[in-house]
């Protein structure tokens, strides 16, 4: 298997980082800047699907990608992010992905309300605006979160699931092609996702300092599970993107 990490496009929380009068979104969505990320993130995808050249060693997808699947988080920014590539690739399947959701789930931010769940977008919202995506059967209109917010404890936990989900799901299988895997998420589930593949301890580096690492939106990260092994081909590509859509 071949897994393809994408995280979604510039939201409205992350332009207003470092604004201290901004209270964020409990979902955030893309701003003009993220929308424009997506589309040309959907552009080159498309452009480089066909694989030119099956035998060739294409750890940098100098000949292509050849998406089997696409995964998005019900989060609308990577919702959102994914879609555009759906289309471009409209006989990819693309499917919701519940567990790939950013760390905490959907909750609220105003001081009174701060870290109580919520619903989240409700089934109606993502068959009127994204109607190509696939939608678990038991989503209906009461949301798909409806749950406290995510502890700590439950965070790791959760990407060791997605991890035995995806080799249970697309591991390489013999007799059978290699599937390409993309899910579109987070750059904090990342982290969690790369901690379980490579048994890391969470955020702990050297001498004391914390460790991250860091994902710009719409970066392409690739990992090939196959034979025993997990091998990293690349982290946070974003050579798809002009320099002033570059963006944390």
């Amino acid at each position: 298997m071949e897994l393809y990490f994408i995280r979604h496009g510039q939201s409205i929380n992350n332009v207003n980082w470092n604004n201290p009068d901004y209270v964020e979104h409990p979902d955030p969505f893309l701003t003009e800047v993220g929308l424009e990320q997506a589309n040309l993130l959907a552009k080159y995808l498309k452009e480089k699907q066909h694989v030119t050249n099956d035998k060739g060693w294409n750890n940098q997808n100098q000949y292509g990608f050849g998406f089997t699947h696409i995964y998005a988080s019900l989060m609308e920014r990577a919702t959102a992010t994914a879609a555009p590539t759906a289309r471009a690739l409209e006989s990819v399947p693309f499917s919701a992905w519940i567990d790939i959701h950013e760390e905490g789930g959907i909750y609220a931010r105003e001081a009174e309300d701060r870290f109580s769940g919520l619903p989240g977008h409700p089934r109606s919202f993502f068959k009127k605006n994204f109607p190509e995506l696939n939608l678990p059967d038991q989503y209906d209109e009461s949301g798909w979160w409806n749950r406290p917010f995510e502890s700590e404890e439950e965070r790791q936990p959760r990407a060791d699931k997605v991890l035995a989900e995806l080799i249970a799901r697309h591991g390489d299988k013999e007799g059978q092609p290699e599937e390409r895997i993309a899910i579109v998420s987070h750059g904090g589930f990342f982290v969690r996702l790369i901690s379980s593949m490579l048994k890391l301890p969470w955020r702990q580096g050297a001498h004391d300092m914390k460790s991250w690492f860091l994902l710009n939106n719409c970066s392409i990260s690739r990992f090939d599970i196959r034979k025993g092994e997990i091998m990293i081909s690349y982290i946070n590509r974003t050579d798809h993107l002009p320099a002033h859509l570059i963006t944390g």
